[in-house]
């Protein structure tokens, strides 16, 4: 059996924060198979990167020889997770959450081993409260305590609205371990109000409470805000091996480091090397073009991250597409014509038309052919005639 320091010490890496690491070596000495939990509410059809993280996390438990539960809310995704929002989310329907979940029992496989991985719908469960036990379930928690949540805060203090059913959410997510009877519980940093809410419910409920492991959230390619399916700034794990390395190849250098520490397998001891050879002036595109393949070859296969990187090469550096270019940044999506006269690419929007119709602008190596191109979320490579790039980023 693996002693429980090494076991310990892997299950601490990458993560921001342990509730409580006392309680997780008390669960790990029991020397039985943990029910370790976690939840995604299928909003949207694609899992990308960010989401890998805590992914990533569950198969280094499933290694360890625990119990996965990968827990679909399509309950809780109709209501709506207030989490980091500071504004109300809107509910999905019915028939939007199942179809999501249908991409996502496909794409968690990419990452988890079938053969140890339980998928649960907490429908089966929240579907059969009633009023009755919702209104049970509610007298668990006061108004001032879910007040104590930051983003509520937030809103409060600022007169913004706050639903009713926002409140419920935790308390539904806190009972699914309640449902579960889970020994861990994972999330994001953003998720550990509602992780603790989980484990108030089990020690009414006469449970031993959760331990309850949060990880950073990945930062997206814009740089600035958390990876996003509605910011656009994400790459998704069914996405192409050409579209995955183009994309992580665009991210900084600065962000770079924090991605090698998030989504890469290689030992710390290795990525502080790689740091320390960039540091002694090794090019640093040649160490993204190292996560890429890593990331690639994770999704797809060492074959698939090869090839990725030739067809890079043809388009981009035999195109003598340099390193360094200005960089530059909009809030909203932006006209072609427009974007590449703010970037400083053309003079004017009339001559961004004429150079679009002579062929002359790229997208990533792509020829445009639509002058009308409206540029909407994500990060790409501009390129007007032979010698004027840009790389912009649009939120």
């Amino acid at each position: 059996m693996t002693d429980i320091n090494t076991v310990l010490a892997e299950l601490k890496r990458g993560v921001d924060e342990i509730l409580s690491e006392a309680d997780l070596i008390e669960k790990l000495k029991e020397n039985r198979p943990l029910r370790v939990k976690l939840g995604a509410d299928p909003t949207a059809p694609d899992i990308h990167l960010g989401h890998t993280v805590v992914l990533n996390k569950l198969r280094q438990f499933q290694q360890f020889g625990h119990e996965v539960i990968f827990l679909i809310g399509d309950f809780t995704g109709m209501v709506g997770d207030p989490s980091g929002k500071n504004t109300t989310r809107p509910p999905l329907s019915r028939d939007d959450v199942l179809r999501n979940a249908e991409t996502y029992k496909q794409q968690i496989y990419k990452i988890l081993d079938p053969q140890k991985t339980r998928i649960v719908f907490n429908s089966s469960w929240l579907g059969e409260l009633g009023t009755e036990g919702m209104i049970r379930l509610t007298s668990n928690y006061t108004v001032a305590r879910m007040l104590e949540r930051d983003d509520f805060k937030k809103r409060f203090s600022h007169n913004q609205p706050i639903a009713i059913h926002e409140f419920i959410y935790p308390l539904l997510q806190g009972y699914d371990s309640v449902a579960l009877d889970a020994d861990i519980e994972l999330g994001g940093t953003d998720q550990k109000f509602n992780l603790l809410v989980g484990r108030e419910l089990q020690k009414s409920a006469g449970q031993k409470p959760q331990v309850a492991i949060t990880l950073p959230l990945l930062v997206g390619l814009d740089g600035e805000k958390k990876m996003s399916k509605s910011l656009g700034n994400y790459i998704g794990v069914a996405e192409s091996p050409s579209e995955m390395f183009g994309k992580v190849m665009s991210i900084s250098d600065e962000l770079m480091w924090d991605w090698y520490n998030l989504l890469s397998f290689r030992p710390l001891t290795e990525i502080a090397q790689l740091k320390q050879d960039v540091e002694n002036g090794r090019n640093p595109r040649d160490i993204k073009v190292l996560l890429a393949k890593e990331i690639i070859a994770r999704f797809h296969s060492d074959a698939d991250a090869e090839a990725a990187e030739q067809e890079f090469i043809n388009r981009f550096q035999k195109g003598a597409i340099p390193d360094e270019m200005p960089e530059f940044t909009f809030d909203a999506e932006i006209g072609l014509a427009n974007l590449l006269k703010e970037a400083g690419l053309v003079a004017s929007t009339s001559e961004a038309n004429r150079m679009v119709q002579q062929g002359g602008v790229k997208i990533d190596g792509e020829k445009v052919e639509d002058a009308k191109l409206i540029v909407t979320a994500g990060t790409a490579v501009y390129q007007v005639g032979k010698r004027k790039f840009a790389r912009v980023t649009v939120k």
